[in-house]
């Protein structure tokens, strides 16, 4: 599948994730309420029911927010989910990315620089700082110098997370 990185601002992400996140936390709260007091008011009280009310409002939630998420209002919440999903695919290859990378692999160089990218984002979106970890500094640094000798941009745009296939995980 190939994913875009997008630019979003960060502002505008971080309010729209509070306020879908209360907003899906209320929505619980009350579809379990709903739910535990139709059942028990119904069937009698039992500790089960309740619990089963709160699965139920669970469930009714999940099914509500399925239906939203494609809505426009939720296009940078719905891309930081993609670009989590991405990253951590690409996570599991960091090893063999890394051994490929050495044997100038021009996917596993792509892969890590998006890698890269994507995780800076991420931090940027959630309003973190980017990790400055030496060892990542030290390879972001490698890719860069890579990526200049090949004569390729020193960003990626896009990425094919189907390409990890043809490495072995380790």
């Amino acid at each position: 599948m190939v994913f875009n990185l997008e630019h979003h601002d960060p502002e505008a992400y971080r309010r729209k994730a509070r306020m879908i996140s209360f907003a899906m936390a209320g929505q619980l709260i009350i579809f379990g309420l709903l739910f535990s007091m139709l059942l028990t008011s119904t069937f009698g009280s039992s500790l089960w029911l309740n619990v089963l009310g709160v699965v139920l409002g669970l469930l009714a939630t999940s099914a509500l927010f399925a239906v939203l998420r494609e809505r426009p209002w939720m296009a940078e919440v719905r891309y930081v989910w993609q670009l989590k999903h991405h990253l951590s695919q690409v996570s599991g290859y960091l090893a063999p990315l890394r051994r490929e990378l050495e044997e100038n692999n021009r996917t596993a160089l792509d892969l890590l620089t998006f890698y890269h990218q994507g995780m800076a984002q991420l931090a940027e979106l959630n309003g973190r700082t980017a990790n400055s970890d030496p060892e990542r500094l030290a390879e972001k640094s490698q890719l860069k110098i890579k990526r200049e000798e090949q004569g390729l941009s020193p960003r990626v745009e896009s990425v094919d997370t189907q390409d990890l296939q043809a490495f072995k995980r380790g």
